[in-house]
């Protein structure tokens, strides 16, 4: 945060005074996080109004300050203190903005430089998506004073919602469409001027094709007299110069009056001289460059046509997400189906999904058995079957059969714009890697115009000759690039991002992005993560009249009064064998032990077996029957009395009053997709570590099941953020993976997290990248997105570098004419954003 400035300069209304006749007041209304009662609001208000100057009414219900002050008498950030020193908080608030007028990379590192100097302002500007976040601090600045130090900077900026969406790509759109008639207009004028230089390269005027025909050299040939009079040039030229070059007038002013200087600056002082030199010239009957000054112009107009339109392409991903939305809603109202704008949708309603349409609200299904697709919001490739009780998400497509779903988020509370948000929230991030790129791009104009003044004098020096000395300074100035600096690392990240949102890789910033390329080891909870986190029914032991059905059916009778993880599996078993469950009566749960109750009149105790065992037991469950070992999760057995188990499997029994009848052997599974996952991160070069709390023989058959070589048993949720800190301190870059609450500690501490979507709220918001399937293999391939983003940044910046260092010499060294300069830096920052564009055919 910056160091408020003077009160005078910061926004706000102005009231007549309340205390002091005659006096001017502010007013501030501020939020208030923390205050939980009505003693806290009296409180705060109390504490306010001691201030002198200040008269405060503090709101519980919408948790809100109003705050009238006199600004001779006190500065709003002592207002603030003693928020602060009462025990409350003003929490920052975030404004997106649409942001118009930026031409280059210079544009957006000025105008972060301005918004930032705000008092209680950060802010970040992405020239490529032409937008910037602002967090600012409510008190010290508000919407209105942003918006004002954008326009005093030279732009124009407005607010972005999810209405103003549409709003935009339709500005957009119409913008593009004006650019390209100016555009097609401008070469109408400028093709004849031209055509005058392919006599000249031909050699039709006794130019030898060498490397002076690249040169200001061939100007000297009498191209006025080539058969187009100089009054008519002159005619064709100016429309361009000043009706298509308006905007690089316009942009130049704006620059020169914010107190900086832009790529528009060096196109309107470069083609400037050359066109008034030419005027010039018309009446000396000299070498005129009416060509030069309308065909850069012209270049460079078709140069920003190509990158808008390229740009445009690499929000490609996110337009795709929102698109999934469907316009219009099948709805239940009255007894009715009637169908409806999905906008008008509400939490509760009932929505009608028929087989083939897009699912249009995140809800539950109350009716129906469907297939549904989900891969564009989850990477997931295989239809995922949904019936009732099922959560469905709005976006996704349902294939096969009617649904009927209880709609519980709508519009813009929905997962998919959630996504979105997220994505286009990291979008407008900013790497680490881009901070020397904003830092050239700063002070890249002037040192243009200083090397072209310099060229100017160093060829006038040597030839004594005006002409000679003015075309390679022009040159200078045209052929320089800033936009290809600032377009190297956004356009890059927006296309990685995008694409990784399509595949169900959520990245939370740029800067997370680029510390998972560097990952060198992985630290990985065990349950939800590389297992299946819920437990699952692996054998039974029957004895008796009963058989495992029988046995699992009275079991799972007796448990449907229970909510615990164990009779979840049960039920989950009964119910995919297909099996009738009995009633239940007298159900009691008895903690740490099991549950009791009667089942067709039959007294029944399931759970620990020394709980279980009835007093008068005539015997107890033999191993005969034990399951295959290779369905269990290691091959080692351990004997236990006449009972054998699994390390890892947990065990309980059922009995009635008098007998032992079954043994249940249940376990959290290894998904099927770890032991991949765990040879990719291998592959990748990231050394895989397990950290778990269960016991030591647990710990040791997952690892040894996924193939990997570390882990730790008994490990507490604190002494995980220990492991994952003693692991940094060794110089490596951890990254953490993990699903649940005591995870969060770790995810925290390490250098990348990644999250799983179907884990705990609290670890999703730990997680610098959130994969939307409960698979490893999400990690693995957020890695290999993250090093070929940053592969692609490279080569972005590479290209920029190497073409602004090469291009600035020879042009200055007169080895490139002003028409060949002006492409070259037209088509420059195109090549940037077409290489970023190959991003969108990434695949894990």
């Amino acid at each position: 945060m910056n160091a408020p400035v003077a009160p005078a300069s910061l926004p706000a209304s102005f009231e007549p005074a309340g205390k002091d006749a005659g006096a001017t007041v502010k007013t501030l209304e501020l939020p208030i996080a923390g205050m939980t009662c009505a003693s806290c609001s009296a409180r705060l208000e109390k504490n306010l109004n001691k201030l002198e100057g200040v008269t405060a009414n503090v709101n519980l219900a919408v948790e809100k300050a109003h705050v009238e002050f006199d600004p001779a008498v006190i500065a709003p950030q002592a207002i603030l203190d003693q928020v602060a020193k009462t025990g409350f908080s003003i929490p920052a608030q975030t404004l997106d903005l649409a942001i118009g007028g930026m031409t280059c990379a210079a544009c957006s590192t000025r105008l972060e430089k301005v918004l930032n100097k705000q008092p209680g302002v950060e802010a970040r500007v992405n020239l490529a998506t032409e937008k910037a976040r602002v967090s600012y601090q409510p008190g010290l600045i508000d919407e209105a004073g942003l918006l004002a130090a954008v326009a005093r900077a030279g732009f124009s900026a407005s607010p972005i919602s999810e209405t103003s969406r549409a709003e935009e790509k339709a500005r957009k759109a119409a913008e593009y469409s004006h650019e390209l008639r100016v555009f097609v207009i401008s070469a109408l004028f400028t093709l004849p001027l031209l055509a005058q230089m392919i006599p000249m390269l031909t050699g039709a005027h006794h130019v030898e094709w060498t490397a002076e025909s690249l040169r200001f050299s061939a100007y000297e040939s009498g191209v006025p007299h080539a058969g187009m009079p100089p009054w008519l040039q002159w005619l064709l030229a100016t429309p361009v110069q000043f009706w298509a070059g308006k905007r690089f007038y316009t942009g130049a002013w704006n620059s020169l009056r914010g107190g900086g200087a832009n790529m528009d600056v060096l196109v309107a002082l470069g083609t400037s001289a050359a066109y008034f030199f030419s005027i010039y010239m018309v009446f000396l009957a000299g070498p005129l460059y009416f060509e030069a000054s309308a065909a850069v112009v012209t270049l460079v107009r078709l140069g920003k046509l190509l990158e808008a339109r390229a740009k445009s392409r690499t929000s490609g991903a996110i337009e795709q997400l929102i698109g999934l939305q469907p316009r219009t809603a099948r709805v239940e109202r009255n007894g009715e189906a009637m169908e409806i704008e999905a906008a008008l949708l509400k939490a509760g309603d009932i929505v009608l999904v028929r087989a083939g349409e897009r699912i249009p609200v995140d809800g539950a299904v109350l009716e129906g058995v469907s297939s549904v697709d989900e891969s564009l919001l989850t990477g997931e490739s295989l239809p995922l079957a949904k019936r009732a009780g099922d959560r469905a998400h709005a976006g996704t497509q349902n294939l096969d059969g009617l649904l009927r779903l209880r709609a519980e988020g709508v519009g813009a509370h929905t997962q998919l714009m959630e996504i979105v948000r997220l994505t286009e929230a990291a979008q407008g991030s900013k790497a680490p890697i881009q901070k020397l790129a904003d830092q050239i791009s700063g002070v890249f104009v002037p040192i243009v115009i200083v090397i072209a003044l310099a060229t100017f004098a160093g060829w006038w020096l040597t030839s004594g000759d005006f002409t000679q000395s003015l075309i390679p300074a022009v040159a200078v100035l045209v052929i320089a690039c800033p936009c290809a600096l600032g377009l190297a690392t956004p356009t890059a990240v927006m296309v990685g991002l995008g694409r990784g949102a399509q595949l169900g890789i959520l990245v939370r910033s740029a800067e997370a992005l680029e510390r998972a390329e560097k990952l060198s080891v992985l630290a990985l909870d065990k349950t939800g993560t590389l297992t299946e986190g819920r437990l699952a029914l692996l054998g039974i032991e029957a004895q008796g009249e009963l058989d495992d059905a029988a046995a699992l059916r009275l079991a799972a009778s007796l448990e449907q009064g229970s909510t615990h993880p164990l009779a979840l599996a049960l039920l989950e078993a009964a119910k995919a064998r297909g099996l009738a469950l009995a009633p239940v009566a007298a159900f009691a749960n008895v903690p740490g032990d099991g549950v009791s109750g009667e089942v067709e009149g039959r007294r029944l105790r399931l759970g620990t077996q020394e709980w279980a065992t009835p007093a008068t037991s005539v015997g107890q469950v033999g191993a005969q029957r034990l399951p295959d070992a290779s369905t269990f999760i290691s091959h080692r057995q351990v004997a236990s009395g006449n009972l054998t188990y699994k390390p890892g499997t947990t065990s309980i029994w059922l009995a009635d009053d008098t007998n032992l009848l079954a043994r249940f052997s249940l376990a959290d599974r290894l998904r099927p997709s770890s032991q991949n996952a765990v040879a990719r991160l291998a592959g990748l070069g990231i050394r895989a570590i397990m950290l778990t709390g269960d016991q030591e023989a647990a710990a040791e058959a997952i690892a040894r099941e996924a193939g990997i070589a570390e882990w730790r048993s008994r490990v507490k949720p604190q002494d995980k953020a220990a492991a994952v800190a003693a692991l940094k301190a060794e110089g490596q870059v951890v990254g953490m993976a993990g699903d649940g609450v005591n995870d969060a500690p770790a995810l925290a501490s390490a250098d990348v997290s990644f999250g799983m979507a179907a884990g705990s709220d609290i670890a999703l918001e730990a997680a610098d990248i959130t994969l939307m399937r409960s698979d490893l293999g999400g990690v693995a391939d957020a890695v290999a997105l993250s090093r070929a983003v940053m592969r692609k940044i490279r080569q972005n910046l590479f290209f920029a570098f190497f073409y602004n260092v090469l291009a600035l010499p020879l042009a200055a060294a007169g080895m490139l004419n002003p028409v060949i300069a002006g492409a070259a830096m037209a088509l420059s920052s195109v090549s940037v954003v077409s290489n970023s564009l190959l991003l969108k055919r990434w695949k894990p």
